[in-house]
């Protein structure tokens, strides 16, 4: 490990000096190509000297044990102790910024939220899932540009897709793929019983066409007129698109946009993306298969959290996590809940290195 470490060192060093150079700026691609690289060897080089620091600092105080003073001696046992505290941790850390990254990680995602079972408190749960991610979405300065979407007249929804853009969506937002369970007393509800309505998520990173090879003889493409919730004409033009890809039978239906290209283009970006996850589910399939390692297949079909009004939690059941804060995760206070899940998968991963 510490071999890889010197190396990732050295590499840092190397696309610091070369942004040093005053030419650099001349070429805008090669700079931001360069600080790219610089920046994301940052976290793993300063705590690989932070680590350093330390393992200096142990050697220097065990060199103290052997003072003729006996106070710089027991100075010396005290930060010896403190120090051994601190190193298996930081050791722990440097494994986990080691590990493979996955592509995918920086990427911008499509959302896609759908009412399951449950009717229309699915479709009113649907609204109040995509509400969250939209607030958690401004917590984090990114940016949410909705694609699609398919309203009840209660003010739920049945389908919604947008697009979030900033910076490691991905990778905060990846593990929230599957079925969301919702147990609360409906609004109509005059008996006070308890609901039981489901809604799935899905995250795919945002394919670029370098990503998703798509052929031209493979798509078709269908306009109609786009109308609104129980047939309201919302456009006089046939601007709304109906792309289907022949070979997986994938439909994506655009119509939010008065412009037909708009829509085309709005089509073919979730397309790509949804090719993309197929082929990310077929790898992850296989990799699975080979391995007999069942860590939560991330399956859209899987439950993986149940929101239980009444009681005031948040349960994910693939890491056994409870939050009673039901109120503060559902205005988009999701950090704790995104950082314990990146922690389980990532603590997995290291597992799975050591077998």
């Amino acid at each position: 490990m510490f071999g890889k470490l010197e190396e990732i060192e050295v590499k840092y060093e190397e696309l610091e000096q070369e942004l040093a150079q005053p030419d650099i700026f001349n070429d805008q691609e090669r700079y931001k190509k360069v600080s790219k690289a610089h920046a994301d060897l940052g976290d793993v080089v300063n705590l690989y000297r932070e680590y350093k620091q330390f393992s200096q600092d142990m050697e220097d105080n065990r060199e103290m044990l052997s003072d003729s003073d006996p106070e710089i001696q027991e100075m010396a046992k005290a930060e010896i102790s403190e120090i051994e505290g601190k190193l298996p941790d930081l050791e722990e850390r440097l494994k986990v910024l080691l590990l493979p990254k996955d592509p995918m990680d920086d990427k911008n995602i499509i959302l896609e939220i759908r009412a399951g079972t449950g009717g229309d408190e699915a479709a009113l749960f649907g609204a109040n899932l995509y509400r969250m991610y939209t607030r958690y979405a401004e917590s984090n300065k990114w940016k949410v540009e909705e694609m699609s979407s398919n309203t009840t007249g209660s003010g739920g929804l049945k389908e919604v897709i947008a697009s979030i853009s900033g910076e490691k969506v991905y990778s905060k937002l990846k593990y929230e793929s599957g079925t969301h369970r919702v147990q609360r007393v409906p609004a109509t509800e005059s008996q006070g019983r308890i609901h039981t309505s489901a809604v799935t998520v899905a995250i795919m990173a945002e394919a670029e066409e370098v990503d998703v090879n798509i052929r031209t003889e493979d798509v078709r493409v269908d306009v109609f007129r786009a109308s609104g919730p129980g047939g309201q004409s919302v456009n006089t033009t046939d601007s709304a698109i109906r792309v289907t890809h022949v070979p997986t039978g994938l439909v994506v239906i655009c119509q939010d946009e008065k412009s037909q290209h708009k829509n085309k283009a709005k089509a073919m970006k979730v397309l790509r993306s949804r090719l993309l996850q197929l082929e990310q589910d077929k790898a992850k399939a296989e990799e699975d298969a080979t391995r007999r390692s069942q860590i939560g297949s991330g399956d859209r079909s899987e439950r993986i959290r149940t929101y239980n009004f009444p009681q005031g939690r948040v349960s994910d059941h693939r890491i056994n996590l409870t939050l009673h804060k039901l109120p503060q995760i559902m205005e988009g206070e999701l950090e704790e809940m995104t950082d314990a899940l990146i922690n389980h998968f990532q603590s997995e991963a290291l597992k799975r290195q050591g077998d």
